[in-house]
Formats: C-alpha cells, sequence, structure tokens
C-alpha cells in the first residue's frame, strides 16, 4: 500500500487549467483516468487526509504510485481524451459498462456493391448502416421478412450470391419475389442500391412517404382496372403497418431520441436505454457495471453517454438524449454530442407529457434489471459459497455462517416504531422465518434501545423452546429472568414477534425443522451463526449487550453501516472494511437491504392503519359492516357520539349491549379540536361521515 504523500505533486507543478490525468500503480499500469475543468482543484481532492477520502477512493490512491496529467484546450476536448484513454488503458478503478448481452442489429452493408440486409452482433464496421438493438434476432428476421415484399433488398451471402450469378439461376426468394435478384442481372447496381436507400429511409423511421406512395399507387391502378396489381399493392401496405406496428408509438412522428435511465445501489448499477426514431421505440439495450469508483447518477449518466456515443457519428446520435440526471458540465458533454452528429443535440431531463412518462418506463427497465442481476448472482451456488467463506473469514468465525439472522429498526420521526428480522441460509432468503416486531416498551425515538430490545426478545425466545425440549446440557445464567414455558415473552401491548406478512416460498420438507406437538414449525427454534444489525458501532454494542445479558456467548455480532458500506464488530474501534469486488460484502448488503425492505414495509401497513383508525376500533364484536352502518345512519361519528343509547340501538343489527359499548367506547375518547376556516376565522361544523383518528 502506497502512501499517497510519496507521489503527490508539488502545488506548483499542476496547471490550472482543463485536462486529463492518470494514476498509475507501481508498475505502470494506468489504474484510473480522470478529467477536470481545474486539474490543481480537483488533483488536490485525492491528497487529502485518507479518513476524509470515500472508501473507494482512498483504495485507488493507495494502490497508485504516481499521478500524470495532459493539458487541453477545453472540456470537450478533455471529454473525449478521457474516453479515449479510458477505452485505450481498461483502468481498474474506472466504471466499465458491460453488455448484459451481444444485442443483435438489423444491418445494411452498404459499402458492398449490392447492399446485403442482415443480423449483426458485436462490433459497428464502417460503411454499414446499423438499425436497433433488438431484444431477439428472430423479431429481425420477422420484420424483415414483411418488408421484403415492397423492398426486396439481397440477403444472401456472398458464397450464395456468387454462385447465383455463376449457374445464372436466382435463389428460392428470387424467384418468389422476395429478391430483386441483382445476381442474375434483373436489377441493374444503381437501381439496387436505390432499393436498399429506401430500406434504410423507411427503417429510420420516414414511413408516412412510402405508405402514401403505395396507397395512391394502389388507387390508381383499380381506377385503371388492373385489379391484380392493385392486390398486390394493398398487400405491400398492409406488410409495411405490420413491420410498424412491431414498434410500439411513444411519442410525436417526428421525435427522434435515447432515453437513458439508471437504477443503482450502493455497489452497483444498471443502465437502460431506449432508442426512439420516428416517435417509435426501435430498439433497446442494457448495461450493468460494478461501482468501482465514487461516482454519482451524474457520472453515471456521463460515463454512459461516452460509451454509447463515443463510436458513433451522424445520425447514431439523435437530435435528443434524455437523462435522469445531467452530467457534471452538460454543456461540454452537449458540444461533445454535437460533434459527433455533426449538428445540434439537445440533452435535458424530461419534466412532463409523454417523454416524463416514458421515462418512468424506462427506469422500471432498468430497475428490473438490476434485480434480475442480483438474483442471478446469488443463485449461483459457488458464488454463494465464496461469500460466505469470505464473510467467516473477514469476521473471524471458525466456520462460514450458514444461517444469517439480521435485524433493522423503522419508524416515521419516532412514531410506529417497528423492527424486522430477516434469515438468509445457505446465502439464500428463507422467509417462512422472517418476523416483525412492535416496540411498545418505551416510548420516542432511540434506535440503539430499540435494537436492545429486538435481540432480547428474540434470543428469549430462543432460550425457551431450548429449556422446553431440553435441549440444555447445562442451565445458562442469564442476567435477566428466563420465561417459563408457555410463557408470553413479548413486552406489554408488543405484538407477538412471530407475526410475519411473508408467506414461505416453498413448504418446507418433512421432518426438516423442529415442529410443535401440532406438526407447526417451531418459532425461534434454530440459532442464528452471525447476527447482522443495521447501523454502527452503537446498535451493534446493543445487540451483543443484549446477548450477553441472555448468556449467549456463542453467536457472532456485525453491523453494516450503509453509508460507507463499513463492517463494525463489539469492541472494535475501527471497522472491517471488506474488498469493492468482496462476495461477501455483496451478500451482507442483500442481507441489510432485505431487512430494510420488511421493516419498512410493516412500518408503513402500520402507520397506514393508524391513520384510519377509529374509536368504534375499541368495540368488542363490531365488525366493518356494522361500523360503516352506524356511520351511514348517523353521518359522522361525532353525531353518533352525540346520540343515546336508545337512538343508537336503532341501527339496524345494533343490538342494546353493542350500543352501550358504542356509548362507552365514545364517551372515553378526547374531543377533538374544532375545524377552523382560515380564510374567514369561523369554526365549522363537522358534517362529513369520515372518521377520526
Amino acid at each position: 500500500m502506497a502512501d499517497p504523500s510519496s507521489y503527490r505533486p508539488k502545488p506548483g507543478q499542476i496547471p490550472d487549467s482543463p485536462g486529463v490525468y492518470k494514476f498509475r500503480d507501481e508498475h505502470r499500469r494506468v489504474i484510473y483516468v480522470g478529467k477536470a475543468k481545474n486539474l490543481r482543484q480537483r488533483l488536490a481532492n485525492y491528497f487529502q487526509d485518507l479518513a476524509a477520502l470515500h472508501p473507494r477512493t482512498r483504495t485507488m490512491v493507495t494502490t497508485a504510485a504516481s499521478v500524470e496529467w495532459t493539458v487541453v484546450s477545453t472540456e470537450v476536448e478533455a471529454l473525449q481524451l478521457e474516453y479515449s484513454w479510458i477505452k485505450e488503458f481498461d483502468p481498474r478503478f474506472n466504471v466499465k459498462y458491460r453488455d448484459d448481452k451481444s444485442y443483435p442489429y438489423l444491418a445494411v452493408t452498404l459499402d458492398e456493391e449490392f447492399p446485403r440486409v442482415q443480423v449483426m452482433r458485436g462490433a459497428k464496421k464502417k460503411g454499414v448502416r446499423y438499425f436497433g438493438p433488438y431484444g431477439h434476432a428472430w423479431a429481425i428476421r420477422e420484420t424483415v421478412d414483411l418488408m421484403l415484399r415492397v423492398f426486396p433488398v439481397r440477403t444472401c451471402s456472398a458464397g450464395v450470391f456468387r454462385n447465383a450469378a455463376r449457374t445464372g439461376r436466382p435463389c428460392l426468394l428470387g424467384y418468389i419475389g422476395k429478391c430483386s435478384a441483382p445476381c442474375v442481372g434483373r436489377v441493374t447496381p444503381e437501381e439496387h442500391r436505390e432499393l436498399a436507400d429506401d430500406f434504410c429511409d423507411f427503417m429510420a423511421g420516414r414511413t408516412g412517404t412510402y405508405i402514401r406512395r403505395l396507397e395512391k399507387d394502389m388507387m390508381a391502378a383499380a381506377e385503371e382496372m388492373e385489379y391484380e396489381r392493385a392486390a398486390r399493392l394493398r398487400d405491400d401496405v398492409e406488410a409495411l403497418k405490420r413491420a410498424m406496428e412491431k414498434s410500439a408509438v411513444v411519442l410525436a412522428d417526428a421525435t427522434d431520441a435515447d432515453l437513458i435511465a439508471v437504477a443503482e445501489d450502493e455497489l452497483e448499477a444498471a443502465v437502460q436505454i431506449f432508442h426512439v426514431r420516428g416517435g417509435r421505440v426501435r430498439g433497446q439495450r442494457g448495461w450493468v457495471t460494478d461501482k468501482v469508483e465514487n461516482v454519482d447518477t451524474s457520472g453515471l449518466v456521463e460515463h454512459a453517454l461516452q460509451q454509447l456515443y463515443g463510436e458513433e457519428t451522424g445520425d447514431s446520435v439523435p437530435k435528443e438524449v434524455l437523462v435522469p440526471a445531467l452530467p457534471e458540465d452538460p454543456d461540454a458533454v452537449s458540444q461533445w454530442l454535437a460533434g459527433r452528429r455533426g449538428s445540434q443535440v439537445s440533452l435535458r431531463i424530461p419534466q412532463r407529457g409523454d417523454k416524463k412518462d416514458l421515462m418512468a418506463t424506462v427506469q422500471r427497465n432498468a430497475q428490473q434489471a438490476l434485480g434480475l442481476h442480483k438474483t442471478k448472482r446469488a443463485s449461483d451456488l459457488t458464488t454463494r459459497s465464496r461469500a460466505l467463506e469470505e464473510i467467516a473469514e473477514a469476521l473471524g468465525l471458525d466456520t462460514a455462517p450458514l444461517r444469517i439472522e439480521c435485524f433493522d429498526i423503522s419508524h416515521l420521526q419516532g412514531d410506529d416504531v417497528v423492527a424486522s428480522m430477516v434469515v438468509f441460509e445457505d446465502g439464500l432468503a428463507r422467509k417462512s422465518e422472517y418476523r416483525r416486531f412492535q416496540i411498545k416498551g418505551f416510548e420516542g425515538q432511540d434506535d440503539v434501545r430499540s435494537m436492545h430490545e429486538v435481540i432480547g426478545r428474540r434470543f428469549k425466545r430462543y432460550l425457551q423452546e431450548k429449556e422446553r425440549t431440553g435441549e440444555w446440557e447445562e442451565t445458562p445464567a442469564p442476567t435477566g429472568p428466563v420465561p417459563a414455558p408457555g410463557a408470553d415473552t413479548t413486552a406489554p401491548g408488543t405484538t407477538n414477534a412471530s407475526d410475519t406478512t411473508t408467506a414461505p416460498d416453498t413448504a418446507p420438507e418433512p421432518d426438516a425443522e423442529p415442529r410443535e406437538d401440532d406438526g407447526r414449525p417451531k418459532r425461534f427454534a434454530y440459532p442464528p451463526q452471525l447476527v447482522v444489525v443495521d447501523g454502527g458501532q452503537p446498535q451493534v454494542a446493543a445487540a451483543k449487550r443484549a446477548l450477553d445479558e441472555l448468556g449467549i456467548d456463542d453467536i457472532a455480532v456485525c453491523g453494516l453501516a450503509k453509508r460507507l458500506e463499513e463492517v463494525w464488530l463489539p469492541e472494535d474501534d475501527d471497522p472491517v472494511v471488506l474488498p469493492r469486488s468482496s462476495e461477501g460484502l455483496y451478500l451482507l448488503q442483500r442481507v441489510r437491504d432485505e431487512a430494510h425492505r420488511f421493516a419498512i414495509t410493516y412500518q408503513r401497513a402500520k402507520r397506514a392503519k393508524r391513520i384510519r383508525s377509529s374509536p368504534l376500533d375499541a368495540v368488542a364484536g363490531l365488525g366493518e359492516t356494522r361500523k360503516q352502518a352506524l356511520i351511514k345512519h348517523f353521518g359522522s361519528v361525532k353525531k353518533l357520539k352525540q346520540a343515546t343509547i336508545d337512538e343508537i340501538c336503532e341501527v339496524p343489527g345494533i343490538g342494546r349491549r353493542t350500543a352501550e359499548s358504542v356509548a362507552v367506547a365514545l364517551a372515553s375518547t378526547a374531543p377533538a379540536a374544532p375545524a377552523v376556516n382560515t380564510a374567514t376565522g369561523e369554526i365549522m361544523e363537522e358534517n362529513d361521515g369520515g372518521s377520526t383518528t
């Protein structure tokens, strides 16, 4: 590990002009490339106190052994040079997007004497016109099959073309009218190239001209009573319309735009691009990347633009590029795009209308792509095994933690405080074991105290199960009292921790786990090898203290702090920093994020239920139907509260005992503050049928 101060340039050496810089390691390999408006200011950020740097930046500067830079005239030149160097040196600390698949394109080889229409993958070639990308090659072939009725362009390989020219017989497509057969001289090279140009124009979105022209020719043929020709033209029009229907109309006819969306977490990012030409979605593609450098959404967008348009020119760069966040220097990026296209390019964030709605669709695709990537990564057995081994090594565990439990606290400004417990076994979520808790042992916001309560309640249940089944070899001596078998272990007024909102993904195997006498799985019967809490040192200390109070010393505890993805251990002043590429860190992050999702889902549901609550909820045996009948009869809870018991009994389905219970429940509620008209200052009477909280 190098000390950045050992290769830090002297203050006067670095110019204050735009430029591009490279960090090299001790073997002179380029490990990072960046650009800056002001090289002096930017490079100074890398040579701060290491503790103040982002962990990824800190890793980069301690891996590097030297830094060098190149001064350029403008920021646009810096952008271009940065892209060129990233392509040339492939630095390990730069974001590098990788295609999640090799997308097929519809290609027209305009560089040949007789242009050919075909499916192409891989790097683009000069002199070839590309359309797409498409999700599947069969989608290209279906489109081409429809188009060849109107634009019978050559589709055969060079070998088939030469053989047909040698024998004087065209291929089958030539006989059925789906190829103009230039191989046997039915059309001249100029006529065939005109067909290819028309094909390209139609695929580029200029469809209206050809449809109208064919319809005009069809009507003219019908008037001249050339009905067979009119029928052929009618079929040609239908074929072109079917080809157009394969691309959904999403924007105005003249719109040429690319929409770029980014979905990201702390470790990875997914980018999705929709290519809109002539108002229709002509192609879609996506990338996934590891966030190996400290980069925000703006930086990810800038890298995506470089990746997408760095090798493109002309119409391949659209008139409009819509993004979720503008790059750090949008003017420079816009100028660079305009230089690639040869005319003005609009780079902006959609604010309203159809473009904003379509951007939301692209964003959903990016989220799904990131989720699919994570699912594929998590489902690999070898990867999961390596992740568990890395966790065991980093935390100093004797064995891999085959069962991991993670706890998270969720609340809204101290109200509706809840907690979640999620379980991962062998690196996979075991949703049948998820549990949720209400925190009511105290009022207010105290995540540390909440974590202590939840850990204590969960492992009291574990000790209870262990005692009841006689699995103890020696009775432990916890500092707090252990509940007797069958006793309620929840704090006063709390929900039992076994409540769950998620059904198991699959039914458990027979005898796969300890069971109650009635055959149901035991709750909290298994201890984890590792407890993970969402938070830093305070939460970890609280969890460890709860275990110590119960006399449990064989369960490891750690915390994962979200801001810097640091792993905290009890009684350690410094965190454990797992490598950025560590599968162990990825698994811990998945566990933590799942606990957060489960907790916040429960907290929102609980808050929504409280908001919808009514004093009538406290009346035993009063269901939703009779509540609605009471409100409908009296008009509001306020008027119901003013009614006598005899008046309440007049409501169908309400007996005297129920009416007395309703009257008692409403009488015990505090009067609500009067509503005031803020415009006039007068007090308003309640006359709606809403419920009070």
